[in-house]
């Protein structure tokens, strides 16, 4: 095999005849000053052999034709005079855009190639094989689209692509497609919406080399979130053999998600997601024609298709390409199961979050409850109501009118003037990356994708809710329910000395919310990973063996399938939520407090009822600190010391501080501090610091004896109230006197900021209070109270109240 960025000049005996060389150009002779001639799709390619070989990103060797070839094969055929007169009928309504674009395809398939453009394209493809070593190279063929009067243009999803061509007979075949695929009647409806010169618009055809990933893997990453716009991220979609499959949705893939600001960092694997897909389909070489689709065998479903070494190197490299062309990038990728190598097969810029304005979101809040009839993977941040439309082939437009709900099995660059009639759109298969989820982002439209099962589920003509703006997997409801729109503005928000942060519990929600002005979380809670996504009780893993409920030890298998080790389960899955938080918001601090499930909580986990005893009052039972150095216990907090220090120190995390909840006495500190120093989280080591939660009146009034044992205090206005009220949290009758603005709380609170501040000790509030009263959130300004800490949809409110407050 040759070096694959290896540069070829004319002196190792690439053509030199002048007229080949405007026919057809190789790749690394091409840079993103190449637009004009071969389209953005090749000059990227061009590019990034000619910036980015010395970086080692490999990209397989190929050639492109040029505009002029195009044109000459136009010419040479006079398909330029027959065009306009098939557009007139078009535009005149005498004939369908469907008809309209089959005859001119036509017109390029009866067509002959010029002698000089067949020879140059053969010569070319003969060089190529000889640098391959093989006669008849299989390549891939690709269409990039270009127009002289206007380089930027985006033709993206318009023309097509061939797999696995192979001969030179075959390959001019394909450029005779490519040709043709101008004319898609999408690429003519794109055309006509943006009011280019259908005669203007060029088409160059990319030849490369096929990355044999039939025999291995393939996908697509972009170098931000594609659903919040997040850029510090890499997503990476997934699938066993070619890549159509991923580009197209027609299968679930694979998700990884890393941290970009760390993939350069020595000894971190800052892997914040993986999630394994279905990938019930994958593409393959086939005899008879170039590829076939086969069910992927059951293994390869169960089993990720990269490890995380190459997950990190494809990071790498997508950091390193977005570096050079500054600014997002969707990147294909492909790996070669014949030379175990990873290869990078066409990047070009990310054409929605990179464009939109950052100084303002949308909200959206459901606020009604409905049946939920289908789940799957949402895209867009938004809610919509309307009427299902089951739409099985894309020529069946008339079926749906504006605002209907666009249901079906997946969609592919046809399906766009469908989707742009939808409210919203859910399919059965696809991931992040698919057609659907992209369109539906540049739409500005909920999606929710990956369902499998929608089509046979939902009803034509039903109502449902497409509601994508919570913090979990995204929801179809029965009927039309109440939801409310709102706009955040900002942008021109005055600047507090009190620290603002956020609570959150969601990784989802984390980075749905990273826009907003906050310095930090003040509370993420585990609770929400442990019973959203883990769903296990921990001591139903580290002590497995005596799961006595067989219907339990059933559920922990199929759940821990993937892992020898069943407790490693709650660990990955626990630090990579943790983790994702603690990106969100870095290098600002993210304090993660430790489970504070009440024994009735814990006993709803799978395999919990066995470990859990029943108690009167669980609220003020065997909860937070006091279960960390119980016997009872013990090994399961283990396992989140261990998810908290592969944070920390596999993942890069420092930021992350760790809060101990419900510490009752002094003495249960040193008890907990002992535990935590045993599983290796030792206070100051690594810049580790542990808060306590201030919501027991003793965590106040022995305040400066918790502040040599704790570097700050954060205030839970829930549980401090009751406790110092004596009234129920949750009690209904009582619920008119639970009031966290009464005077003996407000009293503490100020105790506690007076005897921290004189310990050096920095005080915040986690709790419900400020977000939920603004005048309380003066009190605590007022009260010299350090941060803080609020849900998302009250912190633009309580910013411009604490700025007022701190100016007085």
């Amino acid at each position: 095999m040759p070096d694959e960025n290896k540069n070829f000049s004319g002196d190792d005996g690439r053509m030199n005849n002048s007229q080949q060389d405007n026919y057809v150009q190789w790749l690394e002779n091409l840079n993103a000053d190449s637009v004009a001639e071969v389209g953005g799709k090749n000059a990227s390619l061009g590019e990034m052999i000619m910036a980015l070989k010395k970086k080692d990103i490999l990209v397989p060797e190929g050639f492109a034709t040029t505009a002029k070839a195009y044109r000459a094969f136009v010419g040479k055929n006079e398909i330029q005079k027959k065009i306009p007169a098939l557009l007139k009928k078009y535009h005149q309504e005498e004939a369908s855009l469907h008809k309209t674009g089959e005859a001119i395809r036509n017109l390029f398939y009866q067509g002959e190639m010029p002698e000089d453009l067949a020879e140059a394209i053969g010569a070319a493809y003969q060089e190529l094989g000889s640098r391959y070593n093989k006669t008849d190279v299989d390549v891939a063929v690709r269409s990039s689209a270009t127009a002289e009067d206007m380089p930027d243009a985006s033709f993206a999803g318009q023309q097509e692509s061939f797999l696995n061509v192979t001969g030179e007979s075959a390959l001019l075949k394909a450029c005779r497609k490519c040709f043709a695929s101008l004319f898609t009647d999408r690429a003519i409806s794109y055309r006509e919406e943006k009011g280019y010169d259908h005669m203007k618009v060029a088409l160059s055809i990319g030849i490369q080399k096929m990355v044999r990933s039939d025999l291995a893997g393939s996908g697509v990453m972009f170098t931000l979130d594609t659903d919040s716009g997040f850029p510090d991220v890499l997503l990476i979609n997934a699938a066993w053999g070619l890549g159509e499959n991923v580009v197209q949705g027609t299968v679930n893939p694979d998700q990884y998600t890393v941290f970009k600001p760390f993939v350069q960092k020595e000894g971190f694997a800052p892997i914040i997601e993986k999630t394994c897909g279905s990938k019930k389909k994958k593409m393959v070489y086939a005899k008879t024609k170039p590829t076939k689709n086969l069910n992927t065998p059951k293994e390869e479903q169960a089993s990720f298709v990269l490890n995380d070494r190459e997950i990190m190197q494809l990071a790498r490299w997508g950091a390193q390409i977005e570096n050079h062309y500054n600014t997002p990038m969707d990147v294909e990728w492909a790996k070669d199961g014949e030379q175990d190598k990873i290869f990078i097969v066409q990047a070009r810029p990310e054409t929605v979050y990179s464009q939109k304005a950052s100084g303002s979101m949308k909200t959206y809040t459901l606020q009604e409850k409905g049946e939920c009839l289908v789940r799957g993977l949402g895209i867009g941040k938004a809610i919509a109501a309307g009427t299902v439309r089951i739409v099985k082939s894309a020529d069946q437009i008339d079926m749906i009118e504006e605002g209907d709900i666009l249901v079906t099995t997946m969609t592919d660059p046809d399906w766009v003037p469908i989707m742009k009639k939808a409210a919203a759109i859910i399919t059965d298969q696809g991931g992040r990356t698919s057609h659907a989820a992209i369109v539906s982002r540049e739409l500005g439209i909920p999606a929710v994708v990956g369902t499998d099962n929608a089509t046979k589920i939902l009803k034509d003509g039903q109502a449902v809710t497409v509601t994508c703006a919570g913090d979990a997997e995204c929801q179809v409801y029965a009927g039309r329910l109440a939801f409310e729109e709102a706009d955040l503005d900002l942008e021109n928000l005055p600047q507090t000395k009190t620290r603002i942060m956020l609570n959150i519990a969601s990784p989802q929600a984390a980075m749905r919310w990273w826009k907003l002005p906050c310095k930090g979380v003040g509370l993420a809670r585990m609770e929400y990973v442990i019973n959203n996504v883990i769903k296990i009780h921990p001591l139903a893993l580290t002590r497995f063996d005596t799961v006595e409920d067989k219907k339990a030890r059933e559920q922990i298998e199929k759940l821990t399938r993937k892992y020898a080790d069943k407790s490693e389960y709650f660990v990955e899955y626990l630090a990579r939520g943790i983790a994702t938080i603690a990106a969100s918001q870095y290098p600002h601090q993210v304090i993660v407090r430790m489970s504070d499930f009440k024994t009735n909580e814990y006993a709803d986990l799978i395999g919990g009822s066995q470990f859990e005893p029943k108690e009167d009052n669980p609220m003020l039972g065997w909860r937070g600190a006091s279960r960390y150095y119980s016997p009872d216990y013990e090994d399961g907090f283990a396992l989140e010391c261990r998810a908290i220090r592969r944070v920390r120190e596999k993942m890069g995390f420092v930021n992350v501080t760790i809060m101990i909840p419900f510490c009752r006495t002094p003495a249960e500190a040193d008890k907990v501090i002992k535990v935590l120093e045993k599983n290796g989280l030792k206070r100051g080591e690594n810049d580790l610091q542990v808060y306590i939660m201030a919501e027991i009146p003793t965590n106040i009034l022995e305040a400066d004896a918790f502040a040599e044992r704790f570097d700050g205090f954060s205030i839970g206005s829930n549980d401090l109230t009751q406790l110092t009220l004596g009234i129920g949290r949750d009690s209904e009758k009582l619920a008119p006197l639970f009031d966290e603005s009464e005077a003996s709380v407000k009293r503490l609170i100020r105790m506690l900021i007076e005897t921290a501040h004189k310990a050096d000790r920095k005080v915040g509030i986690c709790g419900e209070a400020p977000s939920n009263d603004i005048e309380f959130a003066a009190f605590l300004v007022e009260a010299g109270i350090d941060s803080i800490s609020l849900q998302p949809d009250s912190m633009l409110d309580v910013i411009k109240r604490v700025a007022k407050i701190e100016q007085k």
